[in-house]
């Protein structure tokens, strides 16, 4: 069954199949006092924990116009270094990603496919503008941008406090967070003038060894009317662990040119 190249690389974009984690939600609460953009942007830095470098198993289903999949994975994350993802189908390794600040590798068993860039030609192709940074925030739970490098209005919507940035270069940034622990429920990017939405839903939070990660991440994007959905539920998380990030694309893969 082939996985396709655009799946593994969005979920890049920004994982083994275990029991369902029995680790209890973390509790959220309502926004319901107006406070400052500064104030929920300290908040939210305030909480944060940090840690070297987190070995995830999750399941993924991916869905577009074209393909239905559902597949397990792993994801080694060495902070601000590499990600790795492993992709599984019935137990074995179908295809494999590293990204690092820099570049973007893949390859696929099925097919003998493999794909070497940077992040110029993932974002042209996704239509979603990415970088190694975007990522990391995506799966962890993160705003996907700096909060600290732009202006923000603040207000109160639908029980969230709503975060929008003073846009000066025509997109649209949008955060939305809980007012327990200042939690991004949902973040949204949006470019009109290239009919691009990125939208990331984080609908719940487990703590796995004293950090919080989502327990499910819904990424949707949607470039000129065409849309991806990404389901990602995290099953386990341990941190801190030395990892290894073996990478080795097969002899005789075709390498895919994309424009």
């Amino acid at each position: 069954m082939k996985f396709k190249l655009k799946c593994v690389l969005v979920v890049l974009v920004v994982i083994f199949s275990s029991c369902r984690s029995k680790l209890p939600l973390i509790k959220e609460a309502a926004a319901t006092n107006k406070i400052s953009a500064v104030k929920i942007i300290d908040q939210y830095y305030a909480k944060q924990k940090d840690f070297q470098s987190v070995y995830i198993k999750a399941v993924i289903a991916y869905q577009d116009d074209k393909q239905n999949q559902n597949v397990t994975a792993e994801i080694k994350i060495l902070k601000d270094q590499k990600i790795m993802v492993s992709v599984r189908f019935l137990g074995f390794t179908v295809a494999k990603g590293i990204i690092t600040p820099t570049e973007v590798k893949y390859y696929e068993k099925v097919g003998g496919k493999f794909f070497e860039g940077n992040y110029t030609t993932l974002s042209k192709w996704l239509g979603t503008d990415l970088d190694f940074f975007k990522v990391q925030n995506m799966l962890l739970g993160h705003p996907i941008d700096d909060l600290k490098l732009e202006k923000y209005t603040a207000s109160i919507q639908e029980n969230f406090y709503k975060l929008e940035n003073q846009k000066q270069n025509s997109t649209e940034k949008i955060f939305y967070f809980e007012a327990e622990n200042f939690l991004v429920k949902k973040q949204e990017i949006i470019q009109d003038f290239k009919n691009r939405k990125l939208s990331i839903s984080f609908s719940a939070y487990k703590i796995f060894e004293n950090i919080t990660l989502p327990s499910q991440i819904l990424i949707i994007a949607n470039n000129n009317d065409a849309i991806s959905n990404i389901n990602i539920e995290y099953k386990s998380a341990v941190f801190n662990q030395e990892l290894s990030f073996p990478y080795e694309v097969p002899e005789g893969y075709d390498k895919l040119n994309i424009d």
